[in-house]
């Protein structure tokens, strides 16, 4: 029988890594809506964070199995209706002009099929999930920021290479107040569904 464990770490805040210099073009999500970009944000699978395009291509065997055993493990918990695969969410009003982010895995509280024409809101979500292979720093700094202020209760990044589950909770003020990271053998509870263990490992490819 999997038992809980007190958290091992909490993790301090890592800070932003700075902008490229020169200043690149930063995009909006109105200029990503052109039938150009859009054929572009199709064929590249591109994202918008923070005025960035970034590129969803490339990812690795490891990405790519840890991706799924993750949604297996999340649609098991909460049931495959409520779990949706690189979707695009709202952000804080704040950041919505200049981001449109397609996380890895995010769980609703109401059935995907329900969000006919509009993203899904900060307040539609109990989990979001991002697998990290080459991305961890990216994903636990901008992308944390970007959730937090968002107002997102929680939080995962799935670290393949370092083997551990990094669990970000209780955003205040545009940071997450609590992030604990659990080994491969250590389980934490989805505050979505607080009955349910969810050992690392189960997420993670042998």
């Amino acid at each position: 029988m999997i038992k809980s464990v007190m958290p091992t770490l909490l993790t301090p805040v890592l800070d932003m890594p700075p902008r490229p210099v020169p200043p690149r073009k930063r995009w909006t999500r109105e200029e990503c809506a052109t039938p150009e970009m859009a054929c572009l944000f199709e064929k590249e699978r591109l994202e918008l964070v923070d005025g960035e395009l970034i590129s969803k291509m490339g990812k690795n065997r490891p990405h790519i199995n840890g991706f799924r055993l993750m949604l297996f493990r999340l649609a098991e918990t909460f049931g495959k209706q409520f779990v949706d695969a690189e979707a695009p969410i709202d952000v804080s009003p704040v950041d919505n002009p200049l981001s449109e982010p397609e996380p890895d895995l995010i769980v609703l509280n109401r059935e995907c099929a329900t969000f006919v024409s509009a993203n899904p809101q900060p307040q539609d979500i109990h989990l979001v999930v991002e697998i990290a292979d080459s991305t961890l720093t990216f994903d636990l700094t901008v992308k944390a920021a970007l959730y937090a202020r968002a107002g997102i209760v929680e939080y995962w990044v799935l670290d393949v290479t370092g083997r551990r589950l990094f669990c970000h909770r209780s955003p205040v003020s545009g940071r997450y107040g609590s992030v604990v990271v659990y080994n491969e053998n250590e389980s934490v509870a989805p505050l979505g569904a607080p009955e349910a263990l969810f050992l690392a490992a189960q997420a993670l490819p042998a």
